[in-house]
């Protein structure tokens, strides 16, 4: 008996960020598979796939939003439900990485769980994951299956090309030395100059950093400061007013994953900052919306990713091979 495979692509989303998933879906011309999710009373969660996924190339969506635990513990269910499905491959497809932040043990007796996150999706039945802007590049080596990381930069420099009056006289400012490789490529690709802001880090201290002061010129000029997370803002802030004191003309943010814990909001606008520009790789609701904020969309550069593993292309060619950190 003769059989013709046919190669099929399934893509589903958790309940954190629906409107991304959509977006991709309609990038890749695809309808999303329902996953019917609910609780239980005891706050357990269900899930049953609306379709047959037997033999499909499946691509769960979702973003570690607040409540992050629920968000991950969400995911987990759908891929342990498409594994005993018969899916040929799934792939984790998450925008932001929860517990990033904690990819290394700083002080005695404390986890790595990043590292835990990893060991989680993979026991679930992940054969892939897919993440845009890890904090740290480490995180790709606590996996033992495929990993592909995508960067919001072409987005970013896209829009500084098409927003800023001259982009070749911005300044690129890394909030941390951290950082410094990768506003160096920005600064490369857009031929501007570069900064450093120097921080220090209370020791056994959360949410807290302390801007030193400043590795260059910004006397004048317009900076445009690039992380990967705002979180609580403190750092951002702080970093934008020792730009200030140093004689920065016009100051623009750029972040990926706009966390935006209290008070995070407030602090960034009430600073001396022109624009806030995040992606939408976490929801923003009203009430973290602000007069100078904009939200860039990432569902193309997903969607694209997405079409390369499914094609079994390269998704480093998307990016010219600049996707590491």
């Amino acid at each position: 008996m003769e059989t013709l495979a046919k190669r099929r692509l399934v893509m589903v989303t958790g309940r954190c960020h629906p409107a991304l998933a959509m977006d991709i879906a309609d990038k890749l011309g695809i309808t999303l598979t329902e996953a019917n999710l609910r609780e239980f009373a005891d706050g357990e969660i269900h899930c049953r796939f609306d379709e047959s996924i037997r033999g499909a190339h499946v691509f769960i969506v979702q973003t570690h939003a607040t409540p992050v635990n629920d968000a991950v513990m969400e995911q987990l269910i759908m891929i342990d439900a498409a594994k005993r499905a018969s899916a040929k491959s799934i792939t984790a497809v998450i925008p932001n990485y929860g517990y990033a932040r904690q990819d290394r043990k700083s002080a005695g007796r404390e986890p790595i769980t990043a590292k835990l996150i990893a060991d989680m999706l993979q026991a679930a039945g992940a054969s892939r994951v897919l993440s845009v802007d890890f904090h740290s590049g480490q995180i790709q080596g606590f996996f033992n299956i495929p990993v592909d990381h995508l960067v919001a930069a072409p987005v970013f420099e896209e829009y500084l090309k098409a927003n800023a009056e001259n982009p070749h006289d911005l300044v690129v400012v890394a909030p941390d030395a951290g950082r410094v490789k990768v506003a160096e490529r920005y600064a490369q690709h857009l031929g501007c100059d570069l900064a450093l802001v120097h921080k220090t880090r209370p020791r056994g201290s959360a949410n807290i950093a302390e801007a030193r002061h400043i590795v260059g010129d910004v006397n004048g000029r317009h900076c445009v400061l690039i992380d990967d997370m705002i979180d609580t803002a403190g750092t951002i802030v702080a970093a934008c007013d020792l730009l200030k004191a140093h004689g920065a003309e016009d100051i623009w943010v750029m972040a990926t994953h706009a966390v935006f814990s209290p008070p995070a909001v407030d602090r960034l606008f009430n600073a001396p900052i022109s624009r806030v520009i995040v992606t939408d790789t976490l929801p923003l609701g009203p009430e973290r919306r602000f007069e100078n904020l904009e939200i860039l969309s990432i569902a193309t550069i997903v969607a694209n990713a997405i079409s390369a593993i499914f094609e079994d292309a390269s998704v480093s060619d998307i990016f010219g091979g600049e996707n590491l950190l």
